[in-house]
């Protein structure tokens, strides 16, 4: 993996992370946080939205609409779990 590679990567998962967590509770997680929320929403989407035959368009922009889908599921597990 390239430097631009990993670049790309972080600030897709910053982007992500902050739109999550402004759909979600309302407020970010800072940048480290938003980057690691980002990150693991696109792990959960990368898995789950291919088998619910969920795709949109290609580049950059589907990154952050993928990711941001991944975490916002991330992020409402989780509270589900903290309350439970």
């Amino acid at each position: 993996m390239g430097i631009e590679s990993l670049l790309a990567m972080l600030l897709i998962g910053a982007i992500a992370g902050w739109l999550a967590g402004k759909l979600v509770s309302g407020f970010g997680y800072g940048l480290l946080g938003n980057m690691v929320v980002g990150i693991l929403g696109a792990a959960v989407a990368s898995f789950l939205l291919p088998r619910l035959g969920f795709g949109v368009g290609g580049g950059v922009i589907r990154a952050i609409i993928h990711s941001t889908i991944g975490a916002v599921i991330l992020l409402v597990v989780i509270r589900v779990l903290k309350k439970a």
